[in-house]
């Protein structure tokens, strides 16, 4: 993977992680929906780590952690929230779309927590 596709990566997922906290209150409101034990704290850490793993990625800095951070919190936060053949089928395509965007982060993610082991 490029410098130039790190930066990218990294960034992407840390602004992405960075809009929970403008709205934390929905944030912690949609965790709650989806069953998130403890929401109003594991929301706000859940995002602050993704902002921190992205940095992480972005400058490669502890690129181990960073990478291994991120490719557990998006395995998780995919399968358990965004479970979309659970959902009503008229009702499944915000999560079918958030599913497939976090697949795709996940795929970058899984190529740097590669190249972060060389």
């Amino acid at each position: 993977m490029s410098r130039l596709g790190r930066v990218a990566l990294g960034l992407g997922l840390a602004l992405q992680a960075s809009e929970d906290f403008r709205d934390l209150e929905g944030a912690v409101e949609y965790a709650e929906s989806e069953g998130v034990p403890m929401p109003s704290v594991l929301a706000p850490l859940g995002s602050g780590t993704m902002v921190s793993a992205g940095l992480g990625i972005a400058l490669w800095k502890l690129p181990r952690l960073a990478t291994g951070a991120a490719a557990t919190f998006l395995t998780v936060v995919t399968l358990t929230m965004h479970d979309f053949w659970n959902d009503d089928p008229d009702d499944r395509s915000g999560d079918r779309l958030a599913f497939f965007g976090n697949l795709a982060m996940l795929g970058g993610v899984l190529i740097a927590l590669r190249e972060a082991w060389r």
